[in-house]
């Protein structure tokens, strides 16, 4: 009877402790690490891509402001070699996913500079593709998923507002062409879009705001 009684408590013992385990809370992800960050893209980055992401070399792309999913997405396909650039794919290397976060996460906190139109021309046709599409090639507004002032999709798409239209132009090139295929949307886009339309929208989102 008291092997039986001492059985029981155990179980119960058990079955108390493993309910209270259930009942914890999960631990909360860790949050990304800004100042190691900071030291990160000053080390590795600034060189091409500006002091605060902000570059001013209109063939590297602004990254202050942008979503952190996407640029630690962008930094892993660059590592694995599923988005191919040399000098990218080689920088990358020496970042862990942690890095990738501090690093993400720092540069989403700074404001990007706000660009401007060159061409108006250019831009008004830009405009009308972008926040309409052309419909008679079935060519999507990009407005749906990059958002009216090219804010983007922290999930899913990058902000657009105040890029460099030489980077976006050389980007919808390069998915048009099949030399950037780590988007299969973005390459069915693009592949619609001819030389002009691709310039007019580069000019367009570069004064998006």
């Amino acid at each position: 009877m008291k092997l039986f009684s001492t059985l029981i408590a155990t179980v119960s013992l058990s079955l108390c402790f493993g309910v209270a385990m259930a009942n914890e809370p999960a631990s909360s992800p860790k949050k990304a690490d800004l100042a190691k960050g900071q030291a990160s893209f000053t080390a590795v980055c600034a060189a091409c891509h500006g002091a605060d992401g902000n570059s001013g070399s209109p063939e590297y792309p602004k990254l202050a402001q942008q979503h952190p999913e996407y640029l630690v997405k962008q930094l892993t396909e660059y590592k694995s070699g599923k988005r191919a650039n040399a000098i990218m794919m080689g920088m990358s290397q020496a970042l862990s996913e942690e890095d990738m976060k501090n690093i993400a996460a720092w540069l989403s906190h700074n404001n990007a500079k706000l660009g401007f139109a060159k061409d108006k021309d250019l831009a008004a046709l830009g405009e009308k593709i972008y926040r309409g599409g052309v419909s008679d090639r079935q060519i999507p507004a990009c407005a749906g998923c990059h958002s009216p002032n090219g804010a983007g999709n922290p999930a899913q798409y990058p902000r657009l507002g105040a890029q460099h239209a030489d980077y976006v132009s050389i980007q919808l090139t390069a998915y048009r062409d099949g030399k950037r295929n780590n988007n299969l949307q973005m390459s069915q886009v693009a592949a619609k879009l001819n030389d002009r339309e691709i310039k007019a929208l580069a000019e367009y989102v570069a004064g998006l705001r």
